[in-house]
């Protein structure tokens, strides 16, 4: 099995499975699984599969995402970083002089997250709403990404409001859209272009929308970029 880096994003790579091209990163901790993901082992290195059935921005990849801001090195905030699924590909990407604050409400996933920021040292948990960032203020740092994925009617203004005190000038804010959360009612593609009017109107300017059917039926991806 051979594995090549990808055209554009760094930390990122291919594999061929069944005939098809699948992402992987390459393991920062290795011989650890954050779930159940294949491993593959190439010229003594370790690398984990990056779901795109089981991972949002993974199914953008593959779709044809141009942007993908998250490299090593990268300051990071993630809302509604969950049990870390997600985080565990970015926690490869960014590396060791990386670091990804990671906002979750549920206490249930909490602990399951915890158990992989043990290992993930780069992983920074936070216990805490993300409609209320002034809770957190303390404990983030500007940075370079602000990643969402709340599955709330207002997604969009919570994210506003996080990169507003958080986000450095010109950086990049990545939104995980569920379209039935946001409006039941509308088509998936009325309800993305309304996430992205909101971004617009507070000073972001989207970059590129991905639609991520067939791997997430009426979910999206959008990235967009800070003005000042």
């Amino acid at each position: 099995m051979r594995i090549t880096p990808h055209e554009k994003f760094e930390g990122v790579f291919w594999t061929i499975r069944r005939g098809r091209k699948i992402p992987l990163t390459k393991n920062l901790v290795p011989g650890f699984r954050s779930y159940d993901e294949s491993i593959i082992k190439f010229k003594g290195e370790e690398y984990r599969i990056w779901d795109p059935y089981r991972s949002k921005p993974a199914a953008a990849i593959v779709k044809g995402l141009r942007t993908f801001p998250i490299r090593r090195g990268t300051k990071l905030l993630y809302l509604g970083i969950a049990s870390g699924t997600t985080a565990s590909h970015f926690s490869d990407i960014v590396g060791k002089e990386g670091i990804i604050y990671g906002v979750e409400v549920a206490q249930r996933v909490m602990r399951v997250l915890l158990n992989v920021a043990a290992t993930r040292r780069n992983i920074a948990p936070i216990l805490a709403s993300a409609r209320d960032p002034e809770r957190y203020v303390g404990l983030v740092e500007e940075v370079d990404v602000v990643y969402t994925d709340v599955s709330q009617r207002d997604e969009a203004e919570i994210l506003v409001r996080n990169a507003d005190m958080f986000l450095k000038d010109k950086g990049y804010v990545i939104i995980a859209i569920k379209a039935s959360s946001i409006d039941v009612r509308l088509p998936p593609r009325k309800v993305y272009n309304l996430v992205e009017k909101v971004l617009r109107e507070n000073g972001y300017n989207p970059v590129q929308m991905v639609d991520l059917s067939p791997f997430d039926p009426k979910h999206a991806i959008i990235v967009a970029k800070k003005k000042k």
